[in-house]
């Protein structure tokens, strides 16, 4: 249990309330404007989701203000994306639920009336699950503009097993036509990687010549991972070429992508398991990854904004212990033949073994693949990201847990972060 010093400071928190999923991050008039599943008032999930909102200048400090979508009385405003349609107001595609029968919603969207993006208003429904579709569950639009058209993807899973997002299409936003299965992808097929029974939160993005589905893995009523497919796309179908996954360790979930202010691809994820009940608030989201594609693989790190936070550097060697800032940026360059190195960080035993990374805390233990010779830590008063080139993992412990590094192999720099 954390104390109300304790509460991250570049991870985003709520206030007050229960937070999940972040949706919409948008770089616009030289502020980033965030927003979020949200329930006010208490610190466990609710199906009456609204849509908080949050705004900064750097990704690191957030400044929230009122909720953007509010549902009616039993109902729930769920996940979605935010477009800006070149000289038009912003609108809002969210999942529209009712709050005691959930699984299948409907696409709802709302358009911007202020340019505070603090007030909108409900413009009505846009598309629905399509006739004589036998499904699990029906939500998460995605909207993005191909080239030619207006695209929407909605996250799905047939009941035989077939994960899937469904695809729209629009010329002007406000009239949708169905299109057909966008992408899908059996359970029973874990080549290279298993991508579940149910996809949610579907995203298409494209990376150079090549295009990137990615979602969160899901089987009822179990959330895994973020996972992603490399491949191309045409006429509202993609095609897959390979099937990766990024996200490992008990946090990462929901990822949302976005562009920043250079215009590079990021994602942003709802760190699970990070809470604070006895000060009120519940729910976190990462520091913002930067996403590469390099051959089929997407590599990620923190945002770059987070170099210009670092303090004067303190590298600690093998054989060597110190006490690291709460809230810092570390640079763990492995040594070892095989590449084999470890740490403890506080209570957490990290080691790097011959191309893996393990990650465990008393009883428990998570692995990723790990590449190159530096393995990036963001630490934030018990928050725990570790950057390994083409794969993440987060974990979360007590603060105090994490105040101490030793250095078994291989050699640490500290940055504190201001």
């Amino acid at each position: 249990m954390t104390t109300g010093a304790d509460r991250p400071r570049i991870h985003f928190t709520p206030r007050a309330g229960w937070i999940n999923d972040p949706l919409g991050l948008t770089w616009r008039e030289n502020e980033y404007h965030l927003f979020f599943q949200y329930v006010p008032g208490r610190t466990e999930w609710d199906p009456a989701c609204q849509w908080g909102h949050a705004t900064s200048p750097d990704l690191l400090s957030w400044t929230e203000s009122s909720p953007a979508l509010v549902p009616a009385p039993g109902r729930g405003c769920w996940s979605g994306t935010l477009v800006v349609p070149p000289g038009q107001p912003a609108r809002i595609f969210y999942t529209d639920v009712a709050a005691d029968d959930f699984d299948i919603g409907t696409i709802g969207s709302a358009e911007a009336t202020a340019s505070t993006w603090n007030s909108w208003t409900f413009t009505g429904e846009v598309a629905r699950l399509p006739p004589g579709e036998d499904v699990l569950v029906f939500r998460d639009p995605y909207v993005f503009h191909d080239g030619k058209t207006w695209r929407m993807l909605v996250g799905s899973g047939r009941t035989d097993g077939t994960a899937l997002a469904y695809g729209y299409r629009s010329d002007d936003l406000d009239t949708w036509s169905y299109t057909g299965a966008a992408a899908s992808r059996p359970a029973s097929d874990s080549a290279q990687v298993w991508t579940g029974e149910v996809w949610e939160c579907p995203q298409l993005f494209r990376a150079g010549d090549r295009w990137v589905l990615t979602f969160s893995v899901w089987r009822p009523v179990e959330q895994y991972y973020q996972a992603y497919a490399v491949g191309d796309y045409e006429d509202g179908v993609f095609t897959a070429r390979s099937w990766h996954r990024l996200a490992y360790g008990p946090c990462y979930y929901a990822g949302s992508v976005f562009r920043d202010d250079a215009d590079m691809c990021g994602i942003i994820y709802w760190l699970r398991g990070v809470a604070d009940p006895d000060n009120g608030w519940a729910g976190a989201h990462s520091v913002p990854h930067r996403l590469e594609l390099q051959g089929d693989r997407l590599s990620a790190s923190p945002t770059p904004e987070l170099l210009r936070r670092r303090s004067q550097p303190t590298t600690i060697h093998a054989g060597e212990s110190a006490r690291v800032p709460p809230v810092a940026d570390l640079e763990w360059r492995v040594a070892g033949e095989g590449r084999r190195s470890a740490i403890w960080l506080g209570s957490l035993q990290v080691e790097l073994n011959d191309g893996l990374l393990e990650v465990s805390h008393g009883a428990a233990a998570w692995e990723c693949p790990a590449t190159g010779d530096t393995i990036r830590i963001v630490l934030d008063r018990g928050v725990l990201e570790f950057f390994a080139g083409h794969a993440v993992l987060a974990v979360y412990v007590d603060p105090a847990e994490a105040e101490v590094i030793s250095v078994q192999a291989g050699s640490v720099t500290v940055h504190g972060i201001d």
